[in-house]
């Protein structure tokens, strides 16, 4: 088939066409600015040059393509309100626009399920948050809703991760070399995760099989220990990981405090602490895959042992 990829450049994007084209597929992969097309051409996709604003050249870009995966996102624990709504709601409503009736395939997130509630072996009928814990679950939330209404497949990987992160670990890392990162409660708490490659399987599956207006969870399969778990990833880019721990309600309290001097007051940067991180990274997030794997043919074919051994290759 021919399928056409938004957010090309990124980590999700970069392995999902290298994923694609290894098992024949064409692709063709839109690109706003001269670096994104370098990098989509790289990888050995075909360059579309646009944006997610420009729904003309979206249409074009996805001519004589099979069906769309959406991977381009505004995601931040922190930023205006405007540019996350842009992307992630207009944007994806400009995507499906231009898909007409083929099949898109929107990469979502569990953080739409950040807010008042906590997030534990959850699995796709648990509500959207009403109160969502900053920019990015919100705008990205509104998106689902466009996604559902259009009839299209939404695909949740949990933490994200993989050799070429350009995303989360390099965040992680420096803080870690800062000396800032601390674990909550001590960091031995369950968590979900997601390697890369079973992501772009999990894509690939909704694009086969997932039902129209599905939500379907990806993740490696059981829960990790998240200290565990950080503690091998960093000693693969041989970071030692930190010993520090600080206790999970005085971490709650400094992200509401810091978002609230950050939103009221001239402060530069951004927040060193932020709801979102502490719900999603510093408290326990489970979500049951189940779905996927019943439905979909999902399988998860990286384990979290290969994906680690790769990562320091």
């Amino acid at each position: 088939m021919r399928v056409f990829v938004t957010g090309g450049s990124g980590f999700v994007g970069r392995n999902l066409i290298a994923y694609l084209l290894e098992r024949g597929h064409q692709v063709v992969a839109l690109a706003r600015s001269d670096a994104a097309a370098a990098a989509v051409t790289a990888s050995g996709a075909e360059v579309a040059r646009g944006d997610l604003s420009d729904v003309d050249a979206l249409r074009q870009g996805m001519q004589g393509c099979d069906w769309i995966a959406h991977s381009a996102a505004f995601v931040a624990d922190w930023g205006g309100w405007e540019d996350a709504y842009q992307v992630n709601v207009i944007g994806t409503q400009n995507v499906l626009d231009a898909a007409g009736e083929r099949r898109v395939v929107h990469v979502s997130t569990e953080a739409v399920l950040c807010g008042e509630n906590p997030i534990i072996d959850v699995d796709e009928t648990a509500p959207r948050a009403k109160f969502p814990a900053g920019v990015y679950p919100k705008s990205k939330g509104m998106a689902e809703e466009r996604v559902e209404a259009a009839k299209q497949v939404i695909v949740r990987p949990r933490f994200i991760w993989g050799r070429g992160d350009t995303s989360v670990l390099p965040q992680l890392l420096e803080a870690v070399n800062d000396g800032v990162l601390r674990w909550a409660d001590g960091g031995h708490y369950r968590s979900s995760t997601c390697h890369v490659t079973n992501v772009c399987e999990g894509i690939l599956c909704a694009a086969e099989r997932g039902e129209p207006g599905g939500i379907y969870f990806l993740t490696d399969g059981d829960p990790v220990d998240l200290r565990d778990f950080l503690t091998a990833m960093f000693e693969t880019q041989g970071v030692d990981a930190p010993t520090g721990t600080i206790p999970r309600w005085l971490m709650s309290a400094a992200a509401g405090v810091c978002e609230v001097g950050w939103t009221w007051l001239p402060l530069p940067g951004r927040p060193p602490l932020t709801r979102m991180a502490v719900k999603l990274f510093m408290t326990p997030v489970t979500v049951d895959d189940s779905r996927a794997r019943r439905e979909i043919g999902y399988v998860g074919n990286v384990s979290i042992d290969a994906g680690l051994l790769e990562m320091g290759a």
